[in-house]
């Protein structure tokens, strides 16, 4: 009665016909039944042990590390996924997510690219410190900044401001590489002609690659530039994608915080629909106090008192976010984007005010029930939290 039914279900006799052609030329995983748990961590393991296999500088202010696996093995990723890095800083355990700028058609290491930023905490011990043979963890690839051939389409813009270019690095790799039905216009905005990432390798693949397109825009240029200069303006996005239509194309962004405003501004000026516009945000703004929405009566260094559940006590700026605080402490929470999306650093607020900037995605039910992400989270008040 069952073959019966299944022979009158359209299209059937032709998956039978291709079931019978993996069981001939696929791989047999019926060996792997009962090993749900084992696939399940290899493809997402909790931590990854890496390490630094090689150190390739870009430029002046930025390197390129190459991570290898201490475990024999790295999970797949999606080019515009990142990897969050613990480390001892100073005796302080701390994590930063970088996006992988290395192609997802090798499975042998993952580079990440990390530019010197001012007062930069983790980023500046990484290329000031780390040497090819040291060791640390990471999470398993993570994030939602990547192409989707069934909502996204095919004609993408990438816009990159200084190391926010790593990501759409792993884009333009894989694009490339595998000769993908794209056509990518890559805008990236640095400070200076003599510091932009990856400049050699962006220039041969767009003049081996026709669906690759590359226009560079400086803010502080040389005499010798004679390219965009200044911002990336509702103008210049027109300019260089004259001849076609900019809202049908797919829009991604990812840059230093002062970027993301300004050039979001601009795309609304040109009548991009939000839903083609798709942000990378790696962790808290800047400067917290020039956020709509923060008290004119707080001053970033102003301290309060935060108390934990078991009764520990330790003080906290208020301009700086309760994670960092937390690590500073001793304390370190589960943590992957450090930007208010992944929620594993979700903790109870049992007492006390906290501020949010605008765009931590944070759920209804936790913001009725007290949660909150302690990686965006700015202490107003004495606080008790529940950890």
């Amino acid at each position: 009665m069952k073959n019966k039914v299944k022979k009158q279900i359209s299209g059937f006799s032709e998956i039978e016909k291709e079931i019978e052609i993996l069981r001939k030329h696929a791989l047999d995983r019926s060996v792997e039944k009962g090993q749900v748990s084992q696939i399940i961590h290899r493809l997402h393991p909790r931590k990854l042990n890496l390490a630094v296999s090689e150190i390739h500088p870009e430029t002046g202010s930025a390197k390129t590390f190459r991570l290898v696996s201490q475990d024999h093995y790295l999970p797949p990723f999606q080019a515009g996924q990142y990897i969050n890095l613990f480390l001892d800083v100073n005796g302080i355990l701390t994590s930063r997510p970088y996006s992988i700028s290395s192609s997802p058609c090798q499975t042998a290491y993952y580079d990440i690219t990390v530019r010197r930023i001012k007062n930069g905490f983790f980023s500046n011990y990484l290329l000031d410190e780390i040497q090819p043979g040291d060791v640390f963890q990471s999470t398993s690839p993570a994030g939602y900044f990547h192409h989707n051939p069934l909502f996204h389409g095919k004609d993408l813009v990438f816009i990159a401001g200084g190391s926010g270019i790593t990501p759409f690095m792993s884009m333009v790799r894989e694009a490339t590489d595998k000769k993908l039905d794209q056509q990518i216009h890559l805008i990236y905005g640095s400070q200076q002609d003599d510091d932009i990432i990856f400049q050699k390798e962006l220039s041969e693949r767009e003049s081996s690659h026709a669906n690759l397109t590359v226009t560079h825009v400086i803010t502080e240029p040389s005499s010798s530039f004679s390219g965009y200069k200044g911002f990336i303006t509702a103008e210049l996005i027109q300019t260089v994608l004259a001849g076609t239509n900019p809202a049908d194309k797919m829009f991604y962004l990812c840059g230093p915080e002062a970027m993301y405003g300004f050039v979001l501004s601009q795309l609304e000026m040109l009548g991009i629909p939000k839903r083609r516009i798709r942000v990378e945000i790696f962790g808290p703004p800047e400067d917290i106090t020039a956020h709509p929405g923060w008290p004119e009566t707080i001053q970033k260094e102003d301290w309060f008192q935060i108390r934990l559940s078991q009764g520990r006590t330790f003080e906290a700026k208020a301009g700086e976010t309760l994670m960092n605080s937390l690590e500073r402490n001793g304390i370190t929470l589960e943590t992957s984007c450090r930007s208010g999306v992944c929620s594993l650093c979700r903790t109870k607020l049992v007492s006390g005010k906290v501020f949010h900037p605008a765009g931590v995605q944070i759920r209804k039910s936790d913001r009725r029930y007290g949660y909150i992400h302690p990686c965006t989270a700015y202490p107003l008040e004495d606080l008790e939290l529940m950890i």
